[in-house]
């Protein structure tokens, strides 16, 4: 995979912002948080709050095994935002490939790699799979300039929700359009959840093969002259 200068952006944005990709990265965020929490023991990939609260509860149940499998995509998550930023500091002038690229090849192959793992080795799935997710949302933070996240909704919600709000009291309409976005980007979580809710039911493990698929389509967009 080939990278330039000129077919990273199309009409003033580079294609990693632009909507088409990040809506195969956002469906891909939300197929990832769908298949380790209905296939590997209720686990989040993205949603680390909601391991925080669970990790809580068993914490303080007395439940420390039970706490650790929360415990272990909590630090799997921060470190995959160290390795993202490190890369990002490398290769951030590379001419070959953009370092985002770098980021959607590592999480393919992480992800292809959890797919060949039974039940038995969930916790270290999902810290796998937590880690692909943190590198991410770490690159990728704009839709065609709109801050955004790519691997969870609660900061798209009320970015979306404000923006609205700016745009029913001033009659802003780059204030719509950034609503729009981000409602945008929350439905194509919302399906990416869904499909790999349905996936997991019939491919198992193996339904996370379905996420490199979509993220193998935003690298190759990436790459386009065109939105």
């Amino acid at each position: 995979m080939v990278y330039s200068g000129k077919k990273e952006k199309a009409y003033g944005i580079q294609m990693s912002d632009a909507v088409i990709t990040s809506a195969f990265l956002t469906a891909s965020g939300g197929f990832q948080d769908a298949y380790t929490y209905f296939y590997r023991d209720e686990v989040f990939a993205n949603a680390q709050t909601g391991n925080i609260v669970l990790m809580a509860h068993h914490l303080f149940s007395g439940e420390l095994a039970a706490a650790l499998r929360y415990l272990l995509p909590l630090a799997a998550f921060a470190i995959g935002i160290f390795v993202a930023e490190h890369i990002r500091q490398k290769y951030r002038n590379a001419s070959k490939i953009h370092w985002r690229q770098i980021i959607v090849i590592a999480e393919m192959v992480i992800l292809f790699s959890a797919g060949f793992m039974g039940q038995e080795l969930n916790t270290l799935a999902t810290a796998l799979i937590s880690f692909s997710c943190a590198m991410q949302v770490q690159s990728f933070r704009k839709i065609n300039g709109f801050g955004y996240a790519s691997t969870m909704c609660i900061g798209n919600l009320r970015s979306g929700t404000e923006a609205y709000c700016v745009y029913r009291h001033t009659g802003d309409e780059k204030a719509l359009k950034g609503a729009k976005h981000y409602f945008a980007v929350i439905g194509f979580f919302a399906v990416g959840a869904g499909l790999g809710s349905v996936a997991t039911q019939f491919f198992g493990a193996s339904a996370i093969w379905i996420s490199c698929l979509l993220l193998a389509v935003s690298a190759i967009l990436m790459t386009s002259r065109s939105v």
